[in-house]
């Protein structure tokens, strides 16, 4: 008996895995559950399940929940994105144990779905797009959530939802569960560099719809909905359950819980073919798990034995559960990869003569190629330029820059770059945006820069001279916007220049010598409009440029004049007011200072009469008198 392309047996070496995994308590897994909208955190029943207030998100407005589903978390709030906070939207949450998750988001409405207010958007995790909505989808409970299993290794979980015009996306909830390392290994394409997208997982038979928590399954499992199918086609098929217990149940690495093989749906004896028969999307490949266990009433090898069909092509053929399983009551997995061109997926088993078909549950995943991200430091380099422009958020500047390929940051260009297998910035376009700020001299960061179109905005401040290691740059357009300070000289050093544009700013200085070479080499430069630009044709001629030592030393000159001039003048006054002062002092002292001057006069006169007229006894003869 051969059996086409691969599968994975859990037969008896599951019974020696369970031994190993049961010898050691394992920790409890990573488990992060966010009511998204919710001011405190939240504890369901029946299980009271923890759910963390908010945290983490972009933008968005929290509001009462409409949920869609009866499957939907009994939680009371949502969070909304309207495309005026931008067509990008995240929530990033930091402090993630490196590892294997599964991811699952569920969806919310603001108000009762119609034709024309049914929300549709895409999802994406960690860049990668893992899930589309289609029209009508609040009509189907499988459809109320998205959910994937991925590795997270750099300690962070980005998960985004972009708006596709038709509605607001609205989250209710976000899980981040960690799963076994090892969980749906199914080849070699198998590992950090895959993302396993759930599009169905079904139980067959008699059961209802279950999580993981409620089959009483492990943790590490993931918690998982199983979705209850009870036939293929009502009337061409039967239901069968058991309550015995099945062995080879809840091990590492998928811990398929037992309850799960406790229904099956088989074929009749009019009909023993099953069939199941679903849409999926066209051209992706698709990891598909097929569960079994031998629950009905044979117990022999050879009594049930069919081939398994999907889409026309036998993938595994002459299966024996009792066989392959090594007993009855034992599960049996079989796993398989396979590519898909339309848009459906048929999955027959087919029983050889005499015997019917038997089936417990399905799960189909689509495979997706990881996409690689933006190199991180032109991440940050456009979160700084984000930062320092005020960009509006209307711009939507969350998440990956470049990935995913359908939904990339409005006003830039990527490029794939094969050396470093990372996207990176090879244009701003960001022309009349009624941009604010500066620009940062982080934006020498993005070094693969070859047009940067900043016009018609109201950008302050000097043009960094960062932007002249920025050597790929060919169009550079700063033009009409409100710049200042010179022209730096590093911009010489662009040499790919072509077309710049400074026009109607505020710089002033000499334009640089090298940027006016490049002119007779066929550039297209423009200075206009800005009155203090000197030195080329066109604009004014610039006075004898002095070197920064002789500035300095004209301004200590200038510094050492001013201060004698002000020691002189202080001189001077002090001169003025010591001859002001005793010219008063003489003006008060005049009419006493006039009249001894008379009384000195008067006296010398007398004193001099007196020497004129006298003469002694003998001069003057005898006395008459004796």
């Amino acid at each position: 008996m051969m059996l086409s392309k691969r599968f994975q047996i859990w037969s008896w070496f599951l019974s020696f895995l369970f031994v190993l995994s049961t010898s050691s308590a394992r920790p409890k897994p990573y488990a992060m559950r966010i009511s998204c909208g919710a001011r405190q955190n939240v504890h369901t029943a029946p299980t009271n399940t923890l759910w963390h207030k908010d945290f983490a998100y972009t933008g968005g407005i929290p509001f009462n929940v409409t949920r869609p589903s009866y499957i939907t978390p009994p939680l009371e709030t949502l969070r909304y994105f309207p495309l005026s906070e931008g067509p990008n939207n995240c929530y990033n949450i930091n402090r993630v144990p490196k590892g294997h998750y599964s991811v699952r988001i569920f969806f919310g409405l603001v108000a009762q779905p119609t034709i024309d207010n049914e929300p549709l958007f895409d999802i994406s995790i960690e860049g990668s797009q893992i899930n589309s909505l289609k029209a009508g989808w609040t009509k189907h409970d499988e459809q109320a959530f998205a959910e994937a299993m991925l590795f997270l290794t750099d300690g962070t979980a980005s998960i985004c939802f972009h708006s596709t015009g038709h509605g607001d996306p609205a989250i209710i909830s976000l899980e981040i569960l960690q799963v076994d390392e090892n969980s749906y290994y199914f080849g070699p394409q198998w590992g950090q560099g895959t993302i396993l997208r759930t599009v169905t997982r079904v139980t067959c038979g008699t059961g209802k719809s279950k999580f993981g928590v409620d089959y009483g399954g492990d943790p590490w499992g993931g918690d998982r909905f199983w979705h209850a199918i009870s036939s293929f086609r009502p009337g061409s098929d039967e239901e069968r359950s058991t309550e015995e217990t099945i062995k080879h149940t809840s091990l590492s690495p998928n811990y398929y819980p037992n309850g799960l093989y406790r229904t099956a749906i088989i074929g009749t004896e009019k009909q023993p073919d099953l069939e199941h028969i679903m849409d999926v999307d066209p051209n992706k490949n698709y990891s598909i798990w097929l569960h079994f266990a031998e629950i009905d009433s044979v117990r022999e090898v050879g009594q049930r034995v069919f081939d398994i069909l999907i889409n026309g092509d036998t993938v595994f053929q002459g299966i024996d559960i009792i066989k392959l399983s090594g007993d009855g009551y034992s599960s049996l997995v079989l796993n398989t990869t396979v590519a898909v061109s339309g848009r459906t997926l048929t999955i027959t088993l087919q029983p050889k003569e005499g015997s019917i078909a038997i089936i417990s549950a399905i799960e189909v995943f689509e495979i997706i190629t990881v996409e690689s991200g933006t190199s991180r430091d032109e991440v940050r380099a456009l979160q700084s330029l984000k930062k320092a422009l005020a960009l509006p958020l209307r711009f939507g500047w969350n998440g990956d820059p470049c990935v995913p390929q359908q939904h990339p940051w409005s006003g830039i260009d990527c490029q794939y770059n094969s050396t470093s297998n990372t996207w990176v910035i090879d244009g701003l376009g960001l022309g009349n945006q009624g941009l604010r700020g500066f620009l940062p001299k982080d934006i020498s960061k993005l070094q693969h820069l070859q047009n940067i179109n900043l016009s018609e905005n109201s950008i302050r401040g000097p043009i960094p001279a960062s932007l002249g290691s920025v050597t790929p740059l060919q169009i550079l357009d700063l033009s009409f916007n409100f710049f200042n300070g010179s022209i730096p000289e590093s911009l010489g050093q662009l040499t790919s220049l072509r077309r710049l544009n400074l026009n109607g700013n505020d710089l002033t200085g000499r334009v640089p010598a090298a940027l006016g070479g490049q002119l007779l080499h066929g550039a297209s430069f423009n200075f206009t409009d800005n009155s203090g630009l000197c030195g080329i044709p066109g604009l004014p001629s610039c006075v004898p440029h002095l070197s920064s030592g002789a500035k300095v030393g004209i301004g200590f000159g200038v510094c050492i004049a001013f201060l004698l001039l002000a020691v002189c003048s202080v001189c001077w006054w002090k001169r003025r007011q010591n001859i002001l002062r005793a010219q008063q002092i003489a003006a008060r002292e005049a009419p006493y200072a006039k009249a001894r001057t008379q009384f000195s006069r008067d006296i010398q006169m007398t004193i001099h009469n007196n020497h004129g007229f006298s003469r002694t006894a003998s001069e003057n003869g005898p006395s008459l008198l004796s």
